[in-house]
């Protein structure tokens, strides 16, 4: 559904996405993880047409990015930012109704689909009861339960999402990973850019960057993969495997 074949982007004459290419298809979550600075957010905004590439192409359902109509691209792939802009008075369930923007216009009224969507997605994130709240009011995990709504009420094909846990608590954790797997199975491509390498292990696929290069791209099982992962993160911990009643996990401890 989103791939890119050898892209790279200079940001400040620095190369931070070096000759990267991927493919990301309907069905599949992965997870990008990286040390810092290894440029996951330049990726995944590059992935989202928001910065240009210097070399190479990205295709949105086998279609140069460039060649869609803006709002023909909104519809279709969904983004959420690392550091969202959620202040102000607007109402909560007027912040998840902006996602339905791209399939009425501007101008367009919502109709019972739109609000269905609004709700579903409101549900799925847990904040429902925000509902007629402000955003001035919430806290940092709540906003962040907000603004994934509004990105999941898109109803797009493809959801590029950077950093989508951040200030969430361990339950929402959870229930977001949830929530992008079942997303997956029903058909959507998930690329999200994770933070803490425990959760980065739940996804179905990890891409793995260092220094703008994707060094490894597999499932969490494979060993070649557990070994690139760790040598990027300078052996900071091991990849161990675990037996939970869902069946065997991976997880990453810490080398203290």
């Amino acid at each position: 559904m989103i791939s890119c074949t050898g892209l790279s982007l200079k940001l400040g004459g620095r190369v931070v996405v070096d000759g990267v290419t991927l493919a990301l298809r309907g069905g599949e979550w992965a997870a990008v993880v990286g040390p810092n600075g290894a440029g996951k957010s330049s990726l995944l905004q590059a992935l989202a047409g928001l910065r240009a590439a210097s070399v190479g192409e990205v295709r949105l359902d086998g279609r140069p990015l460039a060649d869609w109509p803006a709002r023909e691209r909104a519809r279709r792939l969904a983004w959420l930012a690392q550091v969202g802009e959620a202040e102000g008075e607007i109402a909560v369930r007027d912040v998840v109704a902006l996602g339905r923007l791209p399939r009425r216009g501007l101008l367009g009224t919502a109709d019972a689909e739109d609000a269905a969507a609004i709700t579903a997605a409101m549900a799925e994130t847990a904040c429902s009861a925000l509902a007629g709240r402000r955003l001035g009011e919430l806290s940092g995990g709540e906003r962040q339960r907000v603004l994934l709504a509004r990105a999941l009420a898109v109803g797009a094909g493809v959801l590029l999402l950077d950093e989508p846990t951040t200030h969430l608590d361990a339950p929402h954790q959870r229930a977001l990973l949830r929530s992008l797997a079942a997303r997956a199975r029903a058909g959507q491509a998930v690329l999200a850019v994770l933070h803490d390498v425990n959760l980065a292990l739940a996804a179905d696929r990890l891409l793995v960057l260092e220094a703008g290069r994707l060094v490894a791209d597999g499932a969490p099982a494979d060993p070649a993969l557990q070994a690139a992962l760790v040598a990027v993160f300078g052996d900071a911990f091991s990849i161990e495997r675990v037996a939970t009643t869902q069946g065997p996990r991976w997880v990453a401890v810490p080398a203290l």
